[in-house]
This record gives structure tokens, C-alpha cells and sequence, in this order.
């Protein structure tokens, strides 16, 4: 399916690009890059000292560049910030920043040539992924610059999973390397694509591991006879938050008509809170993410590079600004990525109370011969080990220091750091709530002659063990755990 960019595109919009689905331009928005282009073809002429476009970089700004040297700048700047380094980007990470970056572009503020949108179009069209090391960007920078490499000619790219030289693959696009003009490397290394990109991904993982969250504590507050009365609506209420209020309704939902719940009914006072705050810290989650959307939508709404390009041919005017830093982007990835990791830090103590003898009612360890087997005993421990690395991982990167470019840049926001870190938290997570969710599955399994589940959680109860059957400690977990987390990341949980 194709997308077309008008005005804005949206973070929804971002992640269905970078699932496969192709972007195209209105008419209104090729218009507007004509226009930028022009403009900066008008500032070229008129020799108008502009930053990046007759000028230095960074430090360097004040350096002027004749003009016969202008295109070689713009090629110079890509070559020298490609110097990203560590694993490739995934593809779909790939594509989400190339369409975030032509969505800048498309604002008409970048004055870039349409051909540089043509070419980065073909890219998604034709399945072209430049291969972008995912560290080394104290701010954007290098991921945008290893992308911008293949329009040269340079670097190396995946067409259709096979690798090639950068060249090789504009050949294969019919296409032939760019010559780059005044502002066109800073334009293709600037702003805030890398990092919006990446967030938009992280949001539709975040999303999903959200619901999976809400699915998963179901199904243990079942086994392990949690009292609902927590969970009434009117209960809920006292506390303002519209994620509580969701989260609550969802538990709810799955858990209704349940026997298992019912026979629990009134066993204790209270329950545990990794069990009790379930709705509370599920919910603050969910708020968090409804911010993080609204940040990273506000951001795809905004011109993100420097300096950016306004007026008429005629009239031209450029406005150095710090437009390429985004401090709201980073903290909300932050913010984002600490939410989750306490969410995935709740889940390993739901599954400690699973295989926990002392709390749970159930076989130790939910062993099938304690003793001789050991269960999930070490399962436990997995979790343990990806909750702690979250923790570190949660430190916010929005905070970190790091002087750049002789003082020029002596602030940095960090939004890229933080977008990858919140993709790392994620990954833990999902395994941990796999690993939850199997101990659940398994727990059932021994409360199945005793009381009926819910309809909701049975439909839980099928998905997982359509994938995981029974432990009897007859297999290494690691794949079962594997296979949890494909289902966890790849399928929306069964509705209640």
C-alpha cells in the first residue's frame, strides 16, 4: 500500500512504511521542495552568507566555502560523518528513518533537490536498505550520513537481502550516483530522522508489548487467585488516570466469569502489590506512551534540520537555529523506556510468585517431579538477569554529557541514544514477560481439574500453547523462551 505525504505524516504512518508499505508525495508537497530548492539556488547566486550552504560546519561555521567548492563540501560532509560503528540497523529501523527524513524534507525547509527525494523514494519503492551502523550518533549525524553514502555511490546496501557496494545497488535501481549541490550534505545528515524513526518503531513494539502486558497479568492473577475486588471500577476511579481506568476495564474483561477467580473469592485481605498495582503501574505506563506519541507526532510535524530554509527565490531567507536538537524527543524516549522496564520489573516478581512454593500454592518451582525436575526454577533467574539489565539500561541518556565540534556543540540532547536504548528495553522485556507468560501457561496446566478459566484467559491459555507445550523438563527453555517472545512481538494478544 502506498502512503502519500501531504502535509505530516504520523508515527503510525512511519511504522507502516517501515513494514513495507511505499511513500509517495502530493502534489502541494513536491511544490514546496521545488520552491526550497530554488530558494537555495537564489542564496547560492547572491553569495548570502548561509550556514552549511557557503559555509563550514559545526565549529567551522564562520570558514567561508567558494563557491566552486560547495558541492565537494556537501560531498566531504557525508563522507566524513559516516563513521558510525557496531551491528546494522534492522531493515525496518532502516526504513523508518528514510521515511522520516523525505517527511522533513517534504515540510519545504531543507532545500534539498527533488532528485534526493527520488532517489530515497526508489529506496523504499525497491527494498534498497543502506547498511547503517547503530552506534556512534551523539545526536543524528552518522546513522543519517551511512544512508546518505549510497546516493553517492559509496558504502554498501542490502537489495532484497543481498549485499552489495552502494553503487552496485543505485545500478540495480536504474539508478546513477548524485552529484550533491550547495546545503545538500548538511541536509542529509541534519535533523532529527534518525531518532524520531527509531522512537516511531519503538512505539508500535511498546504498544503491543502493553497489551501482552495486560494479557499476561490476567492470566497469572488467575492462577494465583487474585482478589478483583482491586479492579472494580468504582474502586479504580478514586485514582485519576485514564491508563489506570483501561487497564482495569482490560483485567476486568479477561477475567470475567472466571471460577478459578471466583473460588479465590475473599482468601486473603489483600494481594501482593506486583499483583494488586497491576492496573497502576500498567496504567502510568500507558499514559506515558500516549505522551510519547504526541511527542514523536509534534516532532514528524516540525521542520528538524539547520538552518532551514524560508521565503521566495526572490526574497530569499535562511534561519540558523538549533531546530536538529530534540530534547523532548530524548526525554520522552526516557521516560518510555523507565515505564516499560518497570512494567517488565513487576512481571518478574508475578512470575517469582508462580514458581515460588512459599506463595503460591502450586508445585515448586511448577516441576512436574520437584526434585528431580527443576521446572522454572532457572527460568526465574533469566527474568531476573533482563529486569536488572533494564534498570541500568533505564538510566535516562537524555542527561548524558559530551562536549562536540570544539565547543560549538557543547549541548547535547541525546534523542538517538535514548530511541535505541528504549528499543534495548524493549527486547528485555518482551522476554521477560514471555517467560511470565509460560510460567502462567504452566500453572494453569496443574489448576486445570480444579476450577474452569475465564473465557478471556482460556483464549490466552490456547495462544501460548499453540506455540510452548507443556514443560517436564524434557527440553533446553531457551527456545521455548524464543518462541513465547516471536508470539509476544509478532501477534496481537487474543481479545477478551
Amino acid at each position: 500500500m502506498t502512503i502519500v505525504l501531504d502535509n505530516v505524516l504520523g508515527w503510525r504512518d512511519v511504522v507502516r512504511i517501515a513494514g513495507g508499505d511505499t511513500l509517495a508525495l502530493s502534489q502541494a508537497a513536491w511544490q514546496r521542495v521545488e520552491n526550497a530548492s530554488r530558494i537555495v539556488e537564489r542564496i547560492v547566486e547572491t553569495g548570502v552568507r548561509a550556514y552549511g550552504v557557503n559555509t563550514g560546519v559545526g565549529a567551522l561555521s564562520d570558514t567561508v566555502v567558494d563557491r566552486q567548492s560547495q558541492s565537494r563540501l556537501s560531498r566531504n560532509i557525508v563522507l566524513s560523518h559516516a563513521c558510525g560503528v557496531g551491528d546494522r540497523l534492522a531493515p525496518r529501523e532502516v526504513r523508518a528513518i528514510i521515511a522520516t527524513q523525505i517527511a522533513n524534507f517534504g515540510h519545504g525547509h531543507s532545500g534539498v533537490r527533488p532528485d534526493i527525494l527520488r532517489y530515497l523514494l526508489a529506496f523504499l519503492e525497491r527494498d534498497c536498505i543502506p547498511d547503517v551502523p547503530s552506534k556512534g550518533s551523539a545526536g543524528y549525524l552518522t546513522h543519517n550520513a551511512h544512508t546518505a553514502l549510497v546516493l553517492l555511490g559509496e558504502g554498501s546496501a542490502r537489495l532484497a537481502g543481498k549485499s552489495m557496494s552502494g553503487r552496485d545497488a543505485l545500478a540495480a535501481l536504474d539508478l546513477a550516483p548524485l552529484v550533491l549541490g550547495a546545503k545538500e550534505g548538511l541536509s542529509l545528515v541534519n535533523g532529527t530522522a534518525c531518532a524520531t524513526g527509531l522512537s516511531s518503531v519503538a512505539l508500535a513494539r511498546a504498544e503491543r508489548l502493553l497489551d501482552w502486558a495486560d494479557a499476561i497479568a490476567a492470566l497469572t492473577l488467575e492462577a494465583v487467585g487474585g482478589q478483583m475486588a482491586a479492579f472494580d471500577a468504582e474502586v479504580l476511579a478514586l485514582r485519576h488516570s485514564k491508563g489506570i481506568q483501561d487497564v482495569g476495564a482490560r483485567l476486568r474483561r479477561y477475567l470475567a466469569g472466571s471460577d478459578l477467580i471466583e473460588a479465590a473469592r475473599g482468601k486473603r485481605t489483600q494481594d501482593a502489590l506486583s499483583l494488586r498495582s497491576v492496573p497502576h503501574a500498567h496504567g502510568a505506563a500507558r499514559d506515558v506512551f500516549d505522551t510519547a506519541c504526541a511527542v514523536v507526532d509534534r516532532e514528524l510535524a516540525s521542520v528538524t534540520d539547520n538552518p532551514a530554509v524560508s521565503g521566495t527565490p526572490d526574497a530569499p531567507i535562511v534561519s540558523s537555529e538549533a531546530h536538529a536538537v530534540a530534547p523532548a524527543l530524548g526525554q520522552a524516549a526516557d521516560s518510555l523506556g523507565i515505564a516499560l522496564a518497570q512494567i517488565a520489573a513487576m512481571s518478574e516478581r508475578r512470575m517469582d510468585r508462580l514458581v515460588n512454593p512459599l506463595v503460591s500454592g502450586l508445585p515448586a518451582f511448577l516441576a512436574s517431579d520437584a526434585g528431580s525436575n527443576s521446572g522454572f526454577m532457572i527460568a526465574q533467574y533469566t527474568a531476573a538477569a533482563l529486569s536488572n539489565e533494564n534498570r541500568r539500561l533505564a538510566a535516562p541518556a537524555s542527561l548524558d554529557g559530551g562536549l562536540t565540534s570544539a565547543l560549538q556543540e557543547d549541548f547535547l540532547a541525546h534523542p538517538t541514544a535514548a530511541a535505541n536504548k528504549l528499543l534495548s528495553i524493549i527486547d528485555n522485556a518482551e522476554y521477560i514477560l514471555a517467560i511470565e507468560l509460560m510460567a502462567a501457561a504452566q500453572a494453569h496446566d496443574f489448576l486445570s481439574s480444579t476450577a474452569r478459566r475465564a473465557v478471556g484467559t482460556d483464549r490466552l491459555h490456547v495462544a501460548v500453547r499453540s506455540v510452548v507445550p507443556h514443560y517436564a523438563d524434557d527440553r533446553p527453555l531457551s527456545l521455548d523462551m524464543e518462541h513465547a517472545r516471536a508470539l509476544i512481538r509478532h501477534t496481537p494478544p487474543p481479545i477478551a
